[in-house]
């Protein structure tokens, strides 16, 4: 019995050190650093997860040893894959939903010589940041040539989560419609998941069902679009370039470029110059851009994106800048005011121009 008491207590110690070494060790250099990235779809998504795979492979690109792990939900899940990471080696780490921020954190704070990146959310640490592009803009061009194209001037619009990031990409994008074609409205429907290609399909038919005859989307596959092709409808994408999904129906798509967050963001850990920030850019840096027109757009599209995407890569002109009013025609925005980051990071309201309520969050 005291061999055993013995032995236990051992283990007990040699337990209790290698958890204080994995907690304190050496933090990621140009000799150790190993990056693993968590996302919430599959590399095969054709969309969100399918774009930040490129930016890992950019990585790997410099040199880099990188582990990926799919399909990880954004439930308590992601803690263990964050877990099965880091027991792999790995002492960078980024998550791609919006569903892991809690999580990431958490591990965050219990690993403070790891680095953490985490994108979309509103948190940040010592040793995490947070990351995303302002892919609003990119949806306000993508909504010039939506409203060209429709002849209902009726648009549907396929909705994840009713968060900012959703709603003020719903925004600019009716924005960026409305500018060219007044009369144009954008109706959104919810569908309570960034991945589920049946049900975002089943959105977009009720849609247009509902009149619309061009369909656009904030969500991870090209179900959406692929509903609109057969419909005989028009669609915009979303994250990657995918007119080979609804050749009949692609117009374009709003395309975040996440190697340019990456490879900057492992660069300065290389150099030692590594420090926590809130990562948030736009045209200008070449974070997003719009896809390629296809020919099936209005011939006014082309110029009017050029223009508009011009004048907001060199700051003359910003999207969410007054007169702004609410659904109910109530003044939001004074005219020549222009909003600040922080209150488009933030949006909770739906410009004039888009049907659809914002329900409270589930996810």
């Amino acid at each position: 019995m005291k061999k055993l008491i013995i032995s236990a207590a051992i283990l007990a110690l040699a337990l209790s050190a290698g958890s204080c070494q994995r907690q304190t060790g050496e933090r990621p250099n140009a000799e150790n650093i190993k990056v693993g990235f968590i996302y919430v779809g599959s590399i095969h998504d054709g969309g969100y997860s399918y774009a930040h795979n490129l930016g890992r492979l950019a990585v790997e690109e410099m040199g880099i040893p990188t582990l990926v792990m799919e399909n990880v939900p954004a439930n308590a899940e992601a803690e263990q894959a964050i877990r099965n990471l880091i027991d792999q080696g790995c002492n960078v780490i980024y998550t791609n939903s919006f569903g892991h921020m809690v999580y990431t954190l958490k591990m965050a704070q219990e690993f403070p010589h790891l680095i953490f990146g985490h994108c979309s959310g509103v948190e940040t640490e010592a040793n995490m940041s947070r990351f995303f592009g302002k892919i609003y803009q990119a949806r306000y061009l993508a909504g010039i040539a939506a409203g060209y194209r429709t002849a209902s001037n009726r648009i549907g619009y396929v909705a994840a989560y009713p968060i900012p990031e959703v709603i003020r990409g719903i925004n600019a994008f009716a924005l960026g419609a409305r500018s060219v074609n007044p009369d144009a409205v954008v109706e959104v429907m919810w569908t309570s998941t960034w991945f589920d290609p049946a049900v975002e399909k089943q959105a977009a038919l009720e849609l247009l069902d509902r009149g619309a005859d061009v369909i656009a989307q904030h969500q991870d596959t090209t179900a959406a679009q692929i509903a609109a092709e057969e419909r005989g409808a028009y669609a915009i994408g979303y994250n990657a370039p995918t007119p080979d999904a609804a050749p009949r129906a692609y117009l374009t798509a709003p395309l975040f470029h996440w190697e340019v967050f990456y490879t900057d963001d492992v660069q300065r850990i290389l150099d030692g110059t590594w420090e926590s920030r809130a990562f948030w850019e736009g045209l200008d840096m070449g974070m997003v851009s719009l896809d390629a027109l296809t020919g099936l757009n209005d011939p006014r599209a082309a110029p009017a994106i050029e223009s508009a995407m011009t004048r907001m890569i060199d700051g003359s002109f910003e999207p969410f800048t007054g007169p702004l009013a609410g659904q109910d025609d109530d003044e939001r925005i004074p005219d020549g005011v222009r909003m600040s980051d922080d209150e488009i990071w933030n949006m909770n309201w739906f410009v004039q121009g888009v049907i659809g309520i914002i329900p409270p969050v589930r996810e």
